[in-house]
């Protein structure tokens, strides 16, 4: 392979005009999908990188992406946030964007959009961690300021593009694995409820077990940021309760980490005398892997959900008056070690 090849070289060895390879480097909607590929492949064979200043002139973007995290979105800043800024940054760096992360108070997050949209910082944004009353995408529409979210803003579905895994439909399936198994007892520890995807979670919880003719006991359901001491503290603290829960439907694998390790100060052995479901982002650094995975879990990608949310945002970029466009992830729901049926004390 080529150490790097200019313009001018890229161009005559696909027989094609500089204007042509220029734009469909760049994304150009004229452009077929058909040369965008062709163009792009032989790029990388050859070694090409184009120079970011004359891109960005050429283009009249800022060939960057704008990441605003607010302190308060305590859990979009744990590792689960990494993964999927890993995933969107593999796809940024495809089409030679730049990636820009902003952490800001709270008060300052609106000033933040402002900058970017009015120093045209980046070309575009994601909003992460949308609440329940969230209004966001109100300010980026009014900026003028292309934006995907990751989740679903309640009420805004139709006129947002978004990214989301079925919340609902996930912990619907896991409630009803282990209401089959037999457990009624089923302690919940979600994530922080005023944000969407973790109400979604609830309902999904709560709807199951309706179905079946039971009543949420709300002694057994607790929200809050999703770490490794909340699991474990949680589950000791019902563990130790007169009338303890035989199950536990968790919404980390962080603090499904947390519920085990209380199981096992308890003397209990999970899967046997206690069973634990957890929703698993697949983090590449925390593996729920092998040929029966420790944990039972409804496993959803971030890091993919990553490199889709950039993939529809610049082609928001690229389309600036296309349609919304919404991508609705089915989480998998995998067997592992973690589940069993009740205890027969409990039944």
């Amino acid at each position: 392979m080529s150490n790097g090849v200019n313009l001018k070289e890229l161009s005559q060895r696909l027989n094609l005009s500089q204007t042509t390879v220029s734009r469909a480097l760049n994304g150009y909607p004229e452009v077929s999908e058909e040369t965008r590929k062709r163009v792009s492949e032989m790029a990388a064979k050859l070694g090409y990188a184009p120079n970011s200043q004359a891109r960005r002139l050429a283009t009249g973007r800022a060939m960057a992406i704008g990441h605003v995290i607010p302190r308060s979105i305590h859990e979009m800043m744990n590792p689960i946030f990494l993964e999927f800024i890993a995933g969107a940054g593999e796809t940024y760096s495809r089409h030679g964007y730049d990636m820009i992360i902003s952490v800001v108070d709270d008060e300052k997050e609106e000033d933040a959009y402002r900058q970017i949209a009015s120093r045209k910082k980046a070309d575009g944004v994601i909003i992460h961690g949308p609440a329940n009353n969230e209004h966001r995408h109100k300010l980026l529409k009014e900026l003028n300021l292309p934006f995907v979210v990751h989740g679903r803003i309640p009420g805004a579905e139709q006129e947002t593009s978004w990214i989301d895994m079925n919340n609902r439909r996930a912990f619907e399936r896991a409630t009803n694995l282990l209401l089959d198994l037999g457990h009624t007892r089923i302690a919940l520890l979600n994530g922080l409820e005023h944000m969407d995807f973790a109400s979604r979670r609830r309902r999904g919880f709560e709807e199951a077990l309706a179905a079946r003719g039971l009543t949420p006991d709300p002694d057994l359901m607790r929200s809050a940021d999703m770490t490794e001491p909340y699991g474990c503290d949680n589950a000791m603290e019902m563990l130790k309760s007169d009338n303890p829960p035989t199950a536990f439907l968790i919404s980390s694998m962080i603090s499904a980490i947390g519920v085990a390790r209380a199981a096992g100060q308890c003397g209990l052995k999970t899967g046997k005398d206690v069973s634990i479901i957890t929703h698993d982002d697949a983090l590449s650094f925390l593996p729920n892997s092998g040929e029966v995975p420790i944990f039972t879990c409804t496993r959803s990608s971030v890091r993919y959900a990553g490199e889709k949310a950039a993939e529809l945002l610049l082609n928001m970029i690229s389309n600036p008056a296309a349609k919304p466009v919404s991508l609705h992830l089915d989480a998998e729901l995998i067997i592992g070690q973690s589940t069993g049926p009740a205890p027969a004390a409990s039944r």
